[in-house]
């Protein structure tokens, strides 16, 4: 099953209409968004001109029956946790919301679907 968490940047290039992330989206059983790519999201929204409309754009694909908005945990914050003091020992850190993101991915077991190279530094992580 192509279960995926997609990153900010995806749900933006499928917006732009980008074939090959549309193609790849559509074969996904599951699309996991986690609040940290909606609060991402409704930031660039609230920095743009056109925020009813990207907020309704949302909200008509958060409605979709493949889309799952996973939850902040306790485990999450282990995740987290675990691959901050990864990332700092090895000298390769990352913006803090992928961390969230990347401990979203580990903890639910989901594929992550990003345009992003640096997630390559988080260890365990699989890609879609």
């Amino acid at each position: 099953m192509n279960r995926v968490l997609i990153d900010t940047n995806i749900y933006s290039e499928a917006l732009r209409g980008n074939d090959y992330v549309v193609a790849k989206l559509q074969s996904c059983e599951i699309i996991a968004i986690s609040p940290i790519i909606i609060g991402e999201l409704l930031s660039g929204f609230k920095g743009g001109n056109k925020y009813q409309k990207n907020l309704d754009e949302l909200n008509k694909f958060l409605d979709s029956p493949r889309v799952q908005i996973i939850q902040l945990t306790f485990t999450t914050a282990d995740f987290y946790s675990e691959v901050f003091t990864k990332l700092k020992k090895a000298g390769t850190p990352i913006p803090t919301n992928d961390i969230w993101i990347a401990a979203s991915a580990l903890e639910n077991g989901l594929k992550i679907f990003t345009l992003d190279k640096h997630y390559l530094s988080v260890a365990g992580l699989v890609f879609y």
